[in-house]
């Protein structure tokens, strides 16, 4: 297998990275529970472990919450089990319940860290703004019943892009040191039916996407103020902003990294790709 890696190994054990898919509707999110609760990681780790014939611990780029979906989620792990980016792929994805699936694996340096050396993160919001519910889409989309201005959300997004103490867009639980991030997009398009948020950040607060969410969407209703998006920045606390947004909507998209050839897939959700390929719009652009 020496010949798959483009690097000199050291030891025994090397480093492996994997790109997932996963719909995360009947997960209780991705870390694993000590109640034993069904959660990606404990999924993930059953079906690696089994493939490399060895307990297996990874790493994940970014937590998803109970519900949330990944397009392009990036974990790794380590092991001295002798085995092809191919052979690792199919094996693990046929130990894998449908939800979850391997896109891609690729052997890394070890100095390679799946969290800490993600230089940003990817998120996007996916609601199906329609008069009448979808029976298809109710658990990959956050349904509004009422009709979003999203221009009007975009003006009050504009109003949170930059480097700012997000606390009124964090969660209580939320173990982060600092309440300061630097939001680089925060982008608001409508495509037919559906109106997509894109976040990208060099790092978020427990819900915090959820909770922009929760400020952009009753601006979009026209039941507040573009301006009210900065006064629940400014107050720097939770207790003056939206209700979060559910999850059913919110989708990891990408995680970057200065690592030369790193696998680039679309971001997806692969239902509404097409849409964003006829228009070659710039959202493609992550």
């Amino acid at each position: 297998m020496q010949e798959n890696f483009p690097f000199e190994r050291e030891t025994d054990r090397y480093r492996v990275v994997m790109g997932l898919e996963y719909k995360g509707t009947h997960f209780h999110g991705w870390q694993v529970q000590k109640s034993g609760m069904k959660t990606i990681q404990a999924a993930v780790e059953k079906a690696v472990s089994k493939v490399a014939n060895e307990s297996i611990s990874t790493i994940v780029a970014g937590r998803t919450d109970a519900g949330v979906h990944a397009t392009n989620q990036v974990i790794h792990f380590d092991t001295q089990s002798e085995r092809t980016e191919y052979g690792w792929k199919m094996g693990i994805n046929g130990q894998l319940p449908d939800d979850i699936s391997v896109k891609w694996v690729q052997f890394v340096d070890t100095h390679f860290h799946a969290r800490f050396s993600a230089k940003e993160r990817a998120y996007r919001f996916v609601i199906h703004n329609s008069w009448v519910k979808s029976a298809l889409l109710h658990e990959v989309t956050t349904w509004e019943q009422y009709s979003l201005d999203e221009k009007s959300m975009q003006q009050a997004a504009n109003l949170l892009v930059g480097t700012h103490d997000f606390s009124s867009f964090r969660a209580a639980e939320c173990q982060a040191h600092s309440p300061v991030k630097t939001l680089r997009e925060l982008t608001v398009e409508r495509f037919g039916e559906f109106v997509i948020i894109q976040a990208r950040a060099d790092g978020f607060l427990h819900h915090m996407v959820r909770n922009l969410v929760g400020v952009l969407l009753p601006i979009g209703r026209g039941r507040m103020p573009v301006a009210w998006a900065e006064e629940v920045l400014t107050h720097r606390n939770r207790s003056k902003g939206g209700v979060t947004a559910k999850g059913a909507g919110l989708y990891f998209i990408k995680a970057s990294y200065d690592v030369p050839n790193f696998p680039e897939t679309s971001p997806g959700p692969t239902f509404i790709q097409p849409i964003l390929d006829m228009t070659h719009h710039r959202f493609d652009q992550v």
